[in-house]
């Protein structure tokens, strides 16, 4: 399983605890921070709710924290689901109705809600109202409006250019996540460790920050597992040494690659070409989702892969981290 995925279900409460409490505790993503308190003053300042917002960005880079930090400084409550969760309009219907004024319902992979129940989101943000079809199947069918108290909708999305222009053009606020620099994952990082009172020295955190493609989930996920080796093993602290040993252990080099990685850059070499995202996929028996989503982003940011109009191709770059000669005259050499 790859490291950098989604949350696994034995680490929600574990995120939990090290979720920051305000906005000032929240490291990295500046400009989107300072939009944000404009935005909550102004909205507070009002006695209005926060206009809808959306975050976008790859996974694991604070969008779902950022939504809890929103409700808290609103000083309303938060509501969680996701796309896929939301299969039908009554699965909509029901949850935009318990929400109270200046409520924040946060939508994670929005993209990915059904277009029927996407309808039902047009009117809920505009005019804070839903029409409801009661007996639908039978002769006295009719249509019923349900006025709703005013709230805010954020939604997070991998996938910006999936949403659809209606729902797009309903939010008031847009925001766009960026990986983080190593000097701020080594804060987060930092930051972790005193909260779980486990000691670990600067090289180590500088070296776990330089390996986790600038995602501060990642960078946790491997703090914990030197955690867990540095405790096998009877250390008393996370050393550089622990965190070498750790990451060959789970087969991380020194770009911050996986195997899933170095095996898109060995097909991509074997091709000497351009590969579609369906072949590739079928390659490396992966989903076309999971290589675009969450392997392709860093491999292209480290140079190793580029885009063309006729598919993927392995720079330079690939073939010597590969330890592999390249071809002169491409992008290959």
């Amino acid at each position: 399983m790859s490291l950098h995925r989604g949350p696994l279900p034995g680490e929600v409460e574990f995120d939990r605890a090290l979720r920051p409490a305000s906005l000032d505790e929240f490291i990295g993503q500046t400009r989107v921070r300072e939009n944000l308190r404009v935005a909550i003053a102004a909205a507070l300042g009002r006695a209005e709710p926060l206009d809808h917002l959306i975050f976008a960005g790859p996974p694991g880079l604070g969008k779902t924290t950022l939504a809890h930090l929103i409700a808290s400084a609103m000083g309303t409550n938060l509501t969680v689901t996701s796309g896929p969760a939301l299969a039908s309009p009554r699965d909509m219907a029901g949850m935009l109705t318990r929400q109270e004024r200046g409520d924040v319902l946060f939508i994670d992979e929005i993209h990915r809600v059904p277009r029927a129940v996407e309808e039902y989101l047009y009117t809920a943000m505009e005019d804070h109202a839903i029409d409801l079809v009661i007996d639908a199947d039978g002769p006295a069918s009719r249509s019923v409006r349900l006025t709703l108290a005013p709230f805010t909708l954020v939604g997070a999305t991998t996938r910006e250019g999936l949403l659809s222009s209606p729902l797009r053009s309903r939010f008031g606020i847009i925001e766009r996540l960026e990986t983080y620099p190593d000097a701020d994952i080594a804060q987060i990082l930092e930051r972790a460790a005193g909260k779980l009172g486990v000691q670990v020295t600067k090289p180590a955190v500088g070296l776990l920050a330089a390996r986790s493609r600038g995602v501060p989930r990642l960078a946790l996920r491997l703090q914990r597992r030197a955690r867990d080796l540095a405790q096998v093993l009877e250390k008393g602290a996370i050393d550089e040494g622990i965190v070498r040993d750790c990451l060959e252990r789970l087969g991380i080099d020194d770009l911050g690659l996986e195997e899933t990685d170095r095996r898109i850059l060995r097909a991509l070499v074997q091709r000497r070409e351009p590969t579609g995202l369906k072949m590739l996929a079928a390659m490396i028996d992966e989903s076309e989702d999971t290589i675009e989503e969450v392997f392709e982003p860093h491999l292209i940011r480290r140079g190793l892969v580029v885009r063309t109009p006729r598919g993927r191709i392995a720079t330079a770059e690939a073939f010597r981290h590969l330890g592999l000669p390249g071809e002169k005259g491409t992008l290959f050499g």
